[in-house]
């Protein structure tokens, strides 16, 4: 998965625009794109987006935050249309993981689904309070997919006048982005990068997107589905990479039992032959 739409979960016509595209999987929302006065209203819209599945996309829906109490309600609203995942946003840890999933073990009983089969991505890093529990993921639910960093609330939470300049993250944000990469590894998700906000900079995206690979992180959320392609491309292997990592992989086949290996007058090792696979999409 390398492109998470995100979709207003009142609007099906901006749905259908999003279904024609290539992303790999679409994000409903009824957060903050949705007013709260019209919340219970979305919920109905987005289990009619559900159960309509026009395409391959994965559908994942972003809930409202814990702290709102509004969670279970839109997860009961939502649950009868079998969504691949849930968006958990302002997680503070894996206690809400841990919350969230004991609410889908039942709705997943109650609406016929199997258990345990929706995952649950965290945008991880929206409040201050949040990066200190970016290490207590690791092991809290195998409903864990994925953790996102998010920028734009975890500005207001530091009370910040700018994010970046000159496209640039200013280091607040580059700690909590940084802290978000490692905490997806040591709990082995997907690292999910940021909205990209500049809407017609595309060579911004791509720039940003290349980057985001570059550290590890394996997807990237988008607010406009003309971001899709662009991304898609970004997070694809290059031939040079493609190339490098068939290699690796065929030396290793041809001597099973070396630990290091001399290739291309480098000595690689197995971490090498991990950093292939992933190229490769193998496990």
């Amino acid at each position: 998965m390398r492109s998470m739409l995100f979709v207003p979960g009142d609007s099906p016509r901006k749905f259908e625009k999003a279904s024609e595209g290539r992303a790999d999987a679409l994000i409903i929302d009824l957060e903050d794109s949705i007013v709260t006065e019209k919340k219970a209203e979305a919920r109905g819209h987005t289990l009619s987006m559900l159960k309509s599945r026009p395409g391959p996309h994965q559908l994942y829906v972003r809930v409202n935050a814990l702290d709102t109490g509004l969670t279970l309600a839109d997860l009961a609203a939502v649950m009868p249309g079998r969504p691949d995942g849930i968006v958990l946003p302002k997680s503070q840890g894996g206690d809400d993981v841990r919350q969230v999933a004991t609410w889908l073990e039942a709705l997943e009983a109650a609406a016929g689904i199997a258990i345990s089969s929706t995952r649950i991505v965290c945008v991880a890093t929206e409040t201050a309070g949040s990066i200190f529990g970016l290490g207590s993921y690791k092991g809290c639910s195998p409903r864990l997919a994925g953790l996102m960093w998010g920028a734009e609330d975890l500005s207001a939470s530091l009370g910040a006048t700018e994010k970046a300049s000159g496209g640039v993250f200013h280091s607040p944000y580059r700690l909590a982005r940084d802290l978000c990469l490692m905490a997806a590894a040591a709990a082995e998700v997907a690292p999910i990068d940021t909205v990209y906000t500049d809407i017609d900079n595309l060579a911004g995206l791509e720039q940003e997107t290349r980057a985001a690979r570059r550290d590890g992180f394996s997807a990237k959320a988008l607010i406009h589905p003309k971001h899709v392609d662009i991304v898609n491309a970004a997070f694809a292997p290059t031939e040079a990479e493609r190339a490098w990592a068939e290699k690796v992989i065929a030396a290793f086949a041809s001597n099973p039992n070396s630990g290091t290996l001399r290739l291309d007058g480098q000595m690689i090792d197995k971490p090498h032959l991990r950093a292939a696979k992933k190229i490769l999409g193998q496990t």
